[in-house]
């Protein structure tokens, strides 16, 4: 049974970062100018991001693991400096459900399910 759980606080440099390695610089990820006139105020992590440092946590738990497929959905966002809650649990064989929630307002960020390949 897998139950794992970490704390993460997203910076901006790894939304930068992110950017770089993914090609994807929509302005909300990166130009906290532009994002100060948006509803969000501030930039907000992609939403792969997040579930990378999903996997991340799931990698050093078993590096030997493999996906098979993943199903998620991002509710809300995930600002930089904004500490989140990652949790990674087996509730049936070979599924994991995973969420990532705001420490602050417990808002969820990544809500999701990844079948493990055998």
């Amino acid at each position: 049974m897998i139950d794992l759980l970490e704390r993460w606080v997203p910076t901006q440099a790894e939304f930068d970062a992110f950017t770089e390695v993914s090609g994807d610089d929509n302005a909300i990820h990166v130009d906290p100018d532009f994002c100060a006139t948006t509803a969000f105020g501030r930039t907000v992590s992609h939403g792969m991001l997040i579930y990378s440092n999903l996997w991340g946590m799931l990698k050093r738990y078993d590096p030997k693991i493999a996906q098979g497929s993943q199903s998620m959905m991002f509710p809300n966002p995930a600002f930089a400096g904004a500490a989140l809650s990652l949790r990674i649990v087996e509730e049936r064989a070979r599924y994991l459900q995973m969420r990532v929630t705001r420490e602050a307002d417990g808002a969820e960020c990544l809500i999701g399910e990844a079948e493990i390949a055998c």
